[in-house]
Parts: C-alpha cells; sequence; structure tokens
C-alpha cells in the first residue's frame, strides 16, 4: 500500500506531463472519434481506423513513458508502478487504456 499512494503522485505528473506534452495527440484522438461517430455508413471503417491508429498511438507513447520509468526500479516496485500507471491511464483516458496492459 505505501507503493501505491508513492507510485500514485508519480504517475499523476507523469501523467499531467502526457497531457500537456500530448495535448495534440489527445485532441486528434476525440476529433477521430467525433468524425467516426457522424460518418455515413460508407466512410465508418475508414474512419474507425484512422481513430484506432491515433489511439494505438497515444498508447505507445503512454506505454514508453511507463516503461521508461520501470527501469528504475526493482522488480517488485516496477509491478507495483505499471500497475498503478495502468489504472491510472484507464480512468483518465479510457480508450488508452484498453490497450495499456498489452504493450
Amino acid at each position: 500500500m505505501i507503493f501505491r499512494r508513492r507510485f500514485s503522485d508519480v504517475v499523476s505528473r507523469q501523467l499531467d506531463v502526457f497531457a500537456e506534452d500530448g495535448a495534440d495527440l489527445i485532441a486528434d484522438c476525440r476529433a477521430a472519434e467525433r468524425t467516426y461517430d457522424r460518418a455515413p455508413r460508407d466512410e465508418a471503417e475508414a474512419r474507425y481506423g484512422e481513430y484506432v491508429d491515433l489511439v494505438e498511438t497515444a498508447t505507445e507513447a503512454l506505454a514508453d513513458m511507463r516503461d521508461r520509468f520501470k527501469l528504475t526500479l526493482d522488480e517488485d516496485a516496477a509491478e507495483e508502478y505499471e500497475a498503478v500507471f495502468n489504472k491510472a491511464v484507464r480512468k483518465r483516458w479510457p480508450p488508452f487504456g484498453l490497450e495499456i496492459e498489452n504493450r
């Protein structure tokens, strides 16, 4: 439990940095989702593909951030940190959290 509290603060700050640095990517994901939602049936598949590609890019960026920090921790702490990070991503950005554990 001590790790979770400590890592919660670190993860919160990391996600704030991502929100700032990746603001354009996050906005692009939201715009692509709206475009897909409004797309006519004959365009929906292509628009969904564009949305998924952007979500994948954001998820990979988050996973890279997580994995770089994880390298600074011992094995047990790294597992705790990864769990806290993944949970925070799922809560803050559900579309990015769907695949974060698979990265």
